[in-house]
């Protein structure tokens, strides 16, 4: 019987019905102790992680029987799958679970950051009932730059388009938008930074894309866009979006990742009551029904190929 490590939480009746078929060492908590995960690695046949565990190459150095890597989730930046093609590791993320989650997200950031939603409750809890101070303005008819238009970003438009925003969508890999139903149009990353009042970031996390949103960017903004990024934190360079933000080049922005996770007080230290922000520990894409669909889908996909 194939042996599997899970070393983050994962949905528990899909738990159950793994432990029908499998082997399993569950600690939701082992990501974070590094020497007992290199000392047990080597004994198991599958791993089950989510965006905690660090599977570098010296971890799969010592995974000597290792075949089947699950991701609970879609970021693949915490596995070396480079390592992983040589070894003739499969690497299975859970495409497409979470992105109802992360949809819904986005498009709630959006009308609260757009409605100045933040800045009225913080005035508000302090007495100063800023109803006039404040000038909030209406989502219809605003245009959402999305970069990125993979499964994820497909759904923040669907989701979006309902809402009556105008979509623009850049994506280097995607040449056409066959979906006849959806009303987006493809357009480069200028136009998105020049007409956007909202963007929203759905990109992995790779030598081309990482610090991709910066001070450049930035100035090429002219409507005060909201920034949101649910996809990983190193895509913005941080301190430039906090300058930007101070200088009214941008309006607001929600970020649920950043590049050190949990953020340390050299980032939050910079975040003052008063700003147009959200801030969440990457849970975008973390719900109570996505956890089930994510488990599923990797539990399925775990058991078919050990089958």
């Amino acid at each position: 019987m194939p042996k599997i490590l899970i070393t983050e939480f994962i949905n528990q009746i899909s738990l159950e019905n793994l432990n029908k078929k499998f082997d399993i060492v569950y600690d939701e908590n082992l990501y974070g102790n590094k020497n007992d995960l290199e000392k047990k690695i080597k004994d198991y046949d599958g791993l089950i992680v989510r965006n905690k565990t660090q599977v570098n190459s010296k971890i799969l150095k010592k995974a000597e029987n290792l075949k089947f890597i699950g991701r609970l989730g879609v970021g693949l930046d915490n596995i070396d799958t480079e390592y992983c093609k040589n070894k003739n590791i499969h690497v299975q993320p859970a495409t497409g679970m979470n992105a109802v989650s992360v949809a819904e997200y986005v498009v709630s950031s959006s009308m609260s950051l757009i409605k100045k939603i933040p800045m009225f409750h913080n005035g508000t809890i302090k007495g100063e009932w800023p109803r006039t101070t404040i000038k909030s303005i209406e989502i219809n008819q605003k245009y959402l730059g999305i970069i990125g238009f993979g499964t994820i970003g497909k759904k923040v438009a669907e989701y979006s388009l309902k809402n009556g925003l105008k979509i623009l969508a850049y994506d280097p890999y995607v040449k056409e938008i066959n979906n006849k139903e959806i009303d987006v149009k493809l357009s480069s990353l200028n136009e998105i930074y020049e007409k956007s009042d909202i963007i929203s970031i759905h990109l992995p996390l790779t030598d081309e894309t990482k610090y991709m949103i910066n001070k450049s960017s930035f100035s090429q903004m002219k409507n005060k866009p909201i920034i949101i990024n649910t996809s990983r934190g190193s895509i913005i360079n941080e301190s430039d979006l906090i300058e930007a933000y101070h200088k009214n080049i941008i309006s607001g922005f929600a970020l649920d990742v950043f590049e050190k996770e949990p953020i340390e007080s050299e980032f939050y230290s910079k975040i003052k009551p008063g700003m147009n922000c959200i801030l969440t520990p990457h849970i975008s894409g973390v719900t109570t029904e996505s956890n089930i669909r994510v488990s599923d889908y990797i539990v399925k996909k775990i058991t078919d190929f050990f089958n």
